[in-house]
């Protein structure tokens, strides 16, 4: 690692699409943060007439998100740091935020850019049970593709890092029901709650 590297945390789409040049990645997890389909998305995976969910980070004093820190290389910092505000920033309701992690391999990294929800944002949805996120996601369709897609790909990757997320789970199976598409039906048979 060299001065000036810069460290991103992944805990959605970025697990399976990060865009941008990655030198490294550690599994990681963050505190007081939790993974929740919180965000309304009127861009990449939703219209302003039918918005669909993303994934954003929500603030829970005893909870924990387990992701991807990736580590850029300082000669892609600053390319890297312009796409990610244009890829997250669209509207302004994550926060860019440096925050710490700390690696499931042992060690911490401080600093690490990560991109949170602002609950007093008009696309703040933190309220909503898992069975209503479900219906929103199965409909959803936006830029960057069906809503269900985002959910399926981030379930699949957290799930192969051995990173399961219940939630997630659920609601992939949940989605798949409500869409007919019988593709791993055995995922999440919990009940709903939130």
């Amino acid at each position: 690692m060299q001065a000036g590297d810069l460290w991103v945390f992944g805990y959605g789409s970025l697990l399976w699409d990060p865009g941008f040049p990655v030198a490294e990645s550690r599994v990681a997890r963050l505190r007081g943060w939790h993974r929740s389909f919180c965000m309304s998305s009127i861009h990449h995976r939703g219209t302003v007439e039918q918005p669909g969910l993303v994934l954003a980070l929500d603030a829970a004093g005893d909870a924990h998100c387990d992701g991807l820190a990736f580590r850029v290389a300082a000669a892609h910092a600053a390319e890297t740091m312009a796409y990610l505000r244009a890829r997250e920033l669209i509207s302004s309701a994550y926060v860019e935020t440096a925050l710490s992690v700390d690696f499931h391999d042992g060690g911490r990294q401080d600093d690490v850019v990560t991109y949170v929800i602002d609950r007093a944002h008009d696309q703040y949805r933190g309220a909503l049970s898992l069975e209503e996120q479900a219906r929103i996601i199965a409909r959803a369709t936006g830029g960057r593709g069906p809503n269900d897609e985002y959910l399926y790909n981030t379930a699949a990757h957290l799930a192969a890092l051995g990173l399961a997320d219940a939630d997630l789970d659920w609601l992939a199976a949940r989605v798949r029901e409500l869409t007919g598409d019988g593709a791993n039906p055995g995922i999440g048979k919990r009940a709903p709650g939130r």
